[in-house]
């Protein structure tokens, strides 16, 4: 199989969460503020998940309407971090 061109694959971005309950109120958060369209458009993966943070990867034309949609939760959810890769996510 061939790998595609640099150009067509989609851009990722890293995103730091801390908040409780992450793996249901991420997911209810995004679905509620865009819909199941906009959560398909996000391409949501979970790289790591913990007690209170979590890494998670979405498309890059879609972060500011998931930090929307984590802002306007009604449980507390903040985005700590933004990274084009986990390495320098990791770095403060």
């Amino acid at each position: 199989m061939k790998s595609l061109k640099p150009s067509a694959r989609e851009k990722k971005r890293y995103l730091l969460i801390k908040g409780k309950n992450l793996k249901t109120n991420i997911q209810n958060a995004i679905l509620d503020f865009i819909g199941f369209l906009g959560m398909s458009k996000c391409g949501l993966s979970w790289i790591k998940s913990g007690k209170d943070s979590a890494v998670i990867c979405i498309n890059r034309e879609m972060v500011d309407s998931v930090r929307a949609g984590l802002c306007v939760f009604p449980e507390k959810i903040s985005v700590e971090k933004v990274s084009g890769t986990l390495k320098g996510l990791r770095k403060k």
